[in-house]
């Protein structure tokens, strides 16, 4: 099996916004590791894979949300992002604690690493697995 990058829980405060600045955050508290999505949503919403940290949803405060809209993706989830430049922020199970943040969007310094490569058996045939980074072919 691969070795961990990392299997930190980074306790900082961070920034964020989109491409724009029509939207902005703050994440206070701890972010978990970036978690590299392959799924087939995250493909298209991003146009590749999906890289995202989380934190509970008590430690993201927004500076500027006027922009902000919200797609219903799935029967469970939904995504933000900004409705001017189009940017992807988030992706948000209501029924959880926490809320996916994606890693792009945040400012330097973020502290965190990439943990695991999720949904693999999804990704596309265009590109090979980071063989550094462990799999989880599935979601469970």
């Amino acid at each position: 099996m691969a070795k961990l990058l990392s299997n930190k829980t980074v306790h900082t405060s961070v920034t964020g916004q989109c491409l724009c600045g029509a939207v902005r955050f703050k994440l206070t508290g701890p972010m978990r590791g970036v978690s590299i999505c392959h799924c087939g949503q995250c493909r298209r919403w991003h146009g590749h894979v999906g890289a995202y940290t989380n934190v509970k949803r008590s430690a993201l405060t927004f500076t500027d949300d006027a922009a902000l809209k919200w797609y219903a993706s799935s029967d469970f989830a939904k995504r933000g992002f900004c409705g001017a430049c189009g940017s992807v922020l988030f992706w948000d199970a209501p029924e959880q604690d926490t809320i996916s943040v994606t890693a792009g969007c945040l400012d330097s310094p973020t502290g965190v690493d990439v943990d695991i490569q999720i949904f693999t058996e999804d990704k596309g045939d265009y590109y090979a697995l980071d063989p550094r980074i462990p799999i989880r072919p599935k979601s469970s």
